[in-house]
């Protein structure tokens, strides 16, 4: 299924070139699964409601092995709501997220071991160093790495030297580097990314969309928020945009 143009306000989802209606009212992206039968993340009629404001409805879309989807829109337009739900942690006020045609709501744990997500706040342990909260994280994640593994992480994020220097004396932009660094080691299939260039400069930027474009290339599959013009040329890409901007294109 090639959606070529899709514009999503806070009421209804409209699809100008190839329009999926199903007249029973089933799923919007019901007709979508039949046709691609590779689907991993389907998402349908979504919808969140925030501080008694709904930020969004009509919400949906599929995404395969090696698909990644920009996810665009003004400050509060719910990009990190949107995230959320997909991790499991918001629920949406209606509409259904399907992980291998199955609510995520109803594999609780099974489905958050299969998705690796960074949000704003880096996620690490200040007191901790680089080395440390990278092997903790690792360990969280069920995954066994030697201390090879972990210094080679770090030096591609660009923390060669730092790695035993607490985190609360590295720079804003290393903090996340430092964060970021579990992208060089997960082999989760679907990540879910809130705002990952945030600070960097521009070497870390380009090493991060490499990480994520060789994750696309091995077949996993990538959400992400950015207000950066961040080129990514491996695998499909689709972009959905929330609020003013909402357009959505998929090349």
């Amino acid at each position: 299924m090639i959606v070529d143009f899709v514009r999503i306000t806070d009421s209804a989802v409209y699809h100008d070139v190839h329009r999926l209606y199903d007249p029973q009212g089933d799923s919007l992206f019901s007709k979508a699964r039949m046709l691609r039968s590779s689907i991993m993340l389907a998402v349908s009629a979504l919808e969140c409601h925030r501080g008694g404001r709904r930020l969004f409805a009509g919400v949906g879309f599929c995404l395969g092995a090696g698909e990644l989807l920009y996810l665009h829109g003004p400050n509060g337009a719910g990009k990190t709501s949107l995230l959320r739900m997909l991790c499991g942690l918001l629920p949406p006020a209606a509409g259904e997220i399907c992980w291998h045609g199955r609510p995520i709501a109803r594999l609780g744990e099974e489905y958050r071991r299969e998705l690796c997500f960074l949000g704003h706040h880096d996620a690490i342990k200040e007191e901790l160093t680089p080395f440390e909260n990278l092997s903790l994280s690792a360990r969280l994640a069920g995954m066994r790495l030697d201390e090879a593994r972990v210094l080679e992480a770090l030096s591609r994020l660009g923390l060669a030297g730092r790695e035993d220097l607490p985190c609360r004396a590295l720079s804003r932009g290393q903090k996340r580097r430092a964060a970021l660094s579990r992208l060089a080691i997960d082999r989760r299939p679907l990540w879910l990314l809130d705002e990952p260039f945030t600070a960097l400069d521009a070497a870390a930027v380009n090493e991060v969309a490499a990480l994520i474009g060789a994750h696309l290339e091995d077949g996993g599959l990538a959400v992400l928020t950015t207000h950066q013009p961040v080129e990514i040329t491996a695998g499909a890409i689709q972009r959905l945009a929330l609020g003013d901007e909402a357009e959505s294109c998929r090349r």
